[in-house]
C-alpha cells in the first residue's frame, strides 16, 4: 500500500527525555468540502475556533516502550470550539507514557461559511485521521490492527460517528484503507441527536436548528450500531448536567444487545468534564485495553 505523503509542519520537539512530537497536516492537497472565507483560525486559552487547517499532533511512546496501539483523540467543545489542550494534549501525553501512540485531532467545526456541507466536515477529518495513521503506521511504530478512536463530549459524538459510519466514507479513499477503528473510547459523550437525549447546542452546531428527522436519525449513533461496530469503553458521570449520562447508557445497551464487547464506568459525581477532577480516571481504561488485547 502506498504511503500517504504528509506535510510535516513542526518536527521533533522534545518532550521529556525521548518522547517526540510533530504536527502533520491531514491533507497533502486542498482540504475537501472547504469554502474560501475571510475567517481566520484562532487559538486561545487552549482552544481552537474557526479551524481551517485540520491537523494531527503526534505523541509517541519512548523508544522501545511502544505496544503498537494507537489512539486518535477528538477533543470536545460542543462542535463550537476544540478543547485542544485540556482534553487532547494532556490525554495524549498520558497515553504515550503508557506505551500508546496518541494523535490529537484538530478538526474542522461545522460552519456554513467555511464548508459546503458542514454536517460532514468533522467526520471527513476524523476518517482522514484514521486513514493517515494506518497509511503511516510503520513510520510511527503502530500496528494497523490496533488503531482506535477516542472522543470527549461532542468529540465523543464525532468518535462514535467514526465508529458507526465507517462503511459510509465521506473522504477520498483510493487506497481502500480500512476506515473502521479497531476500538472506541468515549468520555462523557454526546451520542444521540434525538430531542429527548441530545445536547442541543452540539446538535444546533452540527445539523442546524431545524434538522430533518432523517438527519437526526442518521447522526443519532445509538441507531447506527451493528454487530460490526468496534468494541467500546464508555465513561461518564451520573450527575452530568450538560450531557445526560443516558447517552452512554443507551449506547451501552445497543452495543450489549448486539454482542459488541463493551465496558462502562459511571462516576457517582463529577459532572461534565470530570477528567479534570478524577485524577485516576484513566486507570480502568488502561486495564480494559490490556484485558482486551489492545495494549
Amino acid at each position: 500500500m502506498k504511503t500517504l505523503k504528509i506535510l510535516f509542519v513542526f518536527v521533533f520537539v522534545i518532550l521529556g527525555s525521548s518522547q517526540a512530537q510533530e504536527i502533520v497536516n491531514l491533507y497533502s492537497d486542498k482540504v475537501p468540502n472547504a469554502k474560501v472565507s475571510g475567517i481566520k483560525e484562532t487559538y486561545n486559552s487552549g482552544m481552537y475556533r474557526g479551524v481551517i487547517t485540520p491537523t494531527l499532533q503526534v505523541f509517541l511512546p519512548e523508544k522501545g516502550k511502544g505496544t503498537g496501539a494507537a489512539v486518535v483523540i477528538c477533543p470536545g467543545g460542543g462542535y463550537y470550539v476544540v478543547v485542544y489542550d485540556g482534553e487532547g494534549v494532556l490525554t495524549a501525553k498520558e497515553l504515550a507514557k503508557n506505551g500508546i501512540a496518541a494523535f490529537v485531532l484538530k478538526y474542522r467545526l461545522p460552519d456554513d461559511s467555511l464548508e459546503m456541507d458542514k454536517t460532514i466536515a468533522p467526520l471527513q477529518d476524523a476518517q482522514q485521521a484514521i486513514k493517515v495513521v494506518r497509511e503511516n503506521a510503520a513510520n510511527w511504530g503502530v500496528d494497523v490492527h490496533k488503531v482506535g478512536i477516542m472522543g470527549f463530549s461532542a468529540g465523543g459524538h464525532l468518535a462514535s460517528t467514526v465508529a458507526t459510519h465507517f462503511d459510509k466514507p465521506v473522504i477520498e479513499n483510493t487506497n481502500n484503507t480500512n476506515l473502521r477503528p479497531d476500538f472506541q473510547i468515549l468520555v462523557y459523550p454526546v451520542i444521540s441527536m434525538q430531542d429527548s437525549l441530545t445536547h442541543r447546542d452540539s446538535r444546533n452546531c452540527l445539523l442546524g436548528k431545524n434538522p430533518s428527522k432523517q438527519m437526526i436519525d442518521l447522526y443519532s449513533n445509538e441507531l447506527q450500531v451493528t454487530a460490526n461496530t468496534p468494541p467500546a469503553y464508555l465513561t461518564h458521570a451520573g450527575d452530568d448536567k450538560l450531557v445526560d449520562v443516558d447517552n452512554s447508557i443507551v449506547y451501552f445497551e445497543k452495543l450489549r444487545h448486539l454482542k459488541v464487547p463493551v465496558e462502562m464506568h459511571i462516576y457517582q459525581k463529577g459532572d461534565h468534564g470530570f477528567i479534570f477532577k478524577h485524577q485516576g480516571w484513566m486507570e480502568p481504561l488502561f486495564r480494559w485495553m490490556k484485558d482486551s488485547g489492545i495494549n
